[in-house]
């Protein structure tokens, strides 16, 4: 349980470097590029997904190639869905939340990021990217 929690900290302070990143290359293409903010919601996404991945890879996670766990390639892959998935409920999330209730799009989107990275993201990337396979009997006496 504890570790769990060690866990859960240490992603929140991955995705809180990952989306900051990803909120200022939002308010920079959106304010001085003059970029809508739903396609800046996507840029930024992505540079910040990248971040994250990083983070997470290394520290969050402590994934590193191991006989036990997913290969990068796998990872990367089931990241790259699970980043698709959060810019489209971020975009979709801030666009309805400026659009019908009249907030700011920058007050919007923290709404939205606070929603997506507690209910979806941490989970997805625990359970599922970064999952450890489960060893057999014989790699554990192997091992030990």
């Amino acid at each position: 349980m504890l570790e769990r929690l060690f866990t859960f900290s240490k992603a929140q302070v991955s995705s809180f470097v990952g989306g900051i990143v990803d909120y200022l290359v939002m308010v920079l293409f959106t304010e001085c590029f003059h970029v809508h903010y739903t396609l800046s919601i996507v840029i930024g996404g992505i540079v910040g997904a990248i971040v994250n991945f990083s983070i997470n890879k290394f520290w969050t996670f402590k994934s590193k190639e191991h006989p036990y766990e997913l290969p990068l390639k796998k990872q990367l892959s089931r990241f790259v869905l699970v980043v698709l998935n959060s810019i489209a409920l971020k975009v979709s999330g801030t666009y309805l939340i400026t659009t019908f209730i009249g907030i700011d799009y920058k007050i919007s989107r923290i709404i939205t990021d606070l929603i997506v990275s507690w209910a979806v993201n941490y989970t997805l990337q625990r359970s599922w990217v970064f999952k450890k396979k489960k060893l057999s009997k014989e790699v554990v006496r192997d091992n030990e």
